[in-house]
This record gives structure tokens, sequence and C-alpha cells, in this order.
């Protein structure tokens, strides 16, 4: 195994042990990728996110089929679309986290920006965010629906589902995955109260300053 292939494996684990610790993902739910040159790591089917073992996550080659570790997750067809439409992208971070989850869950959200810029960091880090229709977990209907976006988000909420978000390397994706959250806790939170969000002038003050998502 390559010194990079190695160091991603052990990124994982330290970072997925993380989200599962401060409560990003419960029991065996959520599953993380990351790009290699050769292939895709995943995380393995039925295995909590505080438990991998570097040498048994998941790798799949760019054809898709298994070549090393324990089975991958379900959500494959989720992860390999949004390699195959986002080139930049590096990893892939899919959560049940509480406050994504439940707004995922409102009917009354815009489906093409559901998480309005309440605050500069989701501007930031999360960018736009689309809601897509529910589809049941480990369907490849999930691939085809996120190469249907063709690339436009790095962020989609599945409909009573949860949060996927993607990040230029592993690092990124998770912050941005947890920013996401703590900004679905805010909007959940002001639900009801008069909320200033920041203006179009702000936003694209901040798109023009830090680049976009």
């Amino acid at each position: 195994m390559n010194p990079a292939e190695l160091k991603a494996r052990e990124d994982m684990a330290r970072l997925c042990k993380s989200l599962f610790d401060r409560g990003f993902s419960v029991g065996t739910a959520g599953n993380v990728s990351v790009r290699l040159e050769d292939g895709i790591l995943m995380t393995p089917t039925n295995v909590t996110l505080g438990d991998l073992v570097p040498e048994r996550i998941a790798k799949i080659d760019l054809e898709g089929n298994h070549v090393a570790g324990d089975r991958p997750t379900k959500e494959v067809f989720l992860h390999q679309a949004f390699y195959e439409t986002r080139p930049g992208a590096g990893a892939v971070v899919h959560l049940h986290s509480t406050w994504a989850t439940a707004l995922s869950c409102l009917s009354d959200v815009n489906p093409d920006d559901c998480v309005p810029p309440l605050t500069p960091y989701v501007v930031m880090r999360v960018g736009t965010v689309k809601l897509v229709p529910y589809i049941k977990p480990g369907d490849p209907k999930s691939g085809e629906m996120i190469r249907n976006l063709k690339g436009k988000y790095a962020t989609v909420l599945l409909g009573n589902h949860g949060p996927v978000v993607s990040g230029k390397n592993l690092f990124s994706a998770v912050c941005a995955a947890e920013e996401l959250e703590e900004t679905a806790k805010l909007l959940v939170a002001l639900r009801g109260q008069e909320t200033k969000l920041l203006s179009e002038e702000e936003v694209a003050d901040l798109k023009t300053t830090f680049g976009t998502i």
C-alpha cells in the first residue's frame, strides 16, 4: 500500500471517529469517502464511524469494482456520482446529523436554496444547498439524481434523510458538514422569529473575497 493511501485511511479513521464522538453520527449511520489516484476509499457497510480500522476501509477502483477492504457502504452510488460530476472533489461526507436531517424533513424550505445565508461561514464553507427528493437508501437512483445536478452543488440535503457534503479534501468536507449542521440548528431554532439574512451584496462580497464552493 502506497504512503498516500495509508495516510488517507488513517485520516478517515481519525476524522470519522471525531464526528462519531461528537454526535454527528450515531449507530452505523453515515458514510465517508476519499478519492485516490487509482480509486475511492469508502467506509464499510454496517460499521460505526467511531470504530473504523484503517486497513479494513473499503476500496473500489475507478470502474467501481470492490478491490480491497470490507464491503463498501450501500450508498456507493451517491459517492461515485459526486466524484463524476465534481472533478475537484477529493472527499464526500454523508451524515444523518440531527439538525440538518430535521431541515430535510420540513415541507416549506426552498428546494433550490434550502440553507439561506444566515452566517458568513455557511456561505464560505458550504455554499448553496439543494434539497433533493427522498430516495430509498442504497438505491442506485440516488446516483442518477446527483448526476442530473451536473456538479452545480457541492452539498445537497437528501429529503427525509440527511446531508451529503463534498470538499476538496477530507478535512474541508468534514468542516463543511459541521458548519452545515450548526447552521441548520440555527435555522430550526429561529423558525417563527423575524430573522435577518445576509444581503445579496454581502453574499457577493464573500464569494468575491473567498471564492465559491
